[in-house]
């Protein structure tokens, strides 16, 4: 029954991060977008059963392709935002049909390499997991900072295929 329950929270959480994403939210200024991604691999290093003791070689390849599922889905979710300034001057971001897309792909792809190893007798730990869920995290913040840096100073940009038209006001 746990892991039953374990799935139907797990699942839970990915729709409330998905639904999360595809509404606008204020962007703060914050320069820790690393911390959560740097937590994550920590508490994931530290435990046991980051790759199967038995088939150590193929738990490597199956972790190296869960990386770059989790690389590839952090920098779809990064350049498929949308990123803009309010009139207040406030920098926002929002999720687009095309963000969902590219979760929906690589949650297919996770559950798919998961398949794979199952099939090839490779345990998956919850380890795994969170180091590339800290890889998508972290792709998809840095990216995401990024871009925001370039519409934050004084000229103009592109944002998400828009232009972006920075006023200044003089003040006095």
């Amino acid at each position: 029954m746990s892991g039953l329950v374990n799935a139907l929270v797990i699942i839970a959480v990915i729709v409330l991060v998905v639904v999360r994403q595809c509404s606008a939210q204020r962007i703060s200024g914050g320069r820790r977008w690393w911390v959560l991604p740097g937590v994550l691999c920590f508490m994931a290093l530290r435990e046991p059963g980051l790759l199967d003791p038995h088939h150590r070689i193929t738990s490597a390849l199956v972790l190296g392709a869960e990386l770059l599922v989790g690389l590839v889905t952090g920098a779809g979710w990064a350049w498929t935002s949308r990123v803009w300034r309010a009139e207040d001057g406030s920098l926002w971001s929002k999720g687009t049909r095309s963000t969902a897309l590219v979760w929906v792909c690589g949650l297919a792809l996770r559950a798919a390499l998961y398949g794979v190893a199952a099939v090839l007798g490779v345990r998956q730990g919850t380890p795994a997991l969170m180091v590339a869920l800290a890889a998508t995290l972290l792709v998809r913040e840095g990216l995401l900072a990024r871009r925001v840096a370039a519409i934050s100073g004084p000229r103009s940009g592109l944002v998400g295929g828009a232009a972006v038209r920075q006023e200044w006001k003089d003040r006095v």
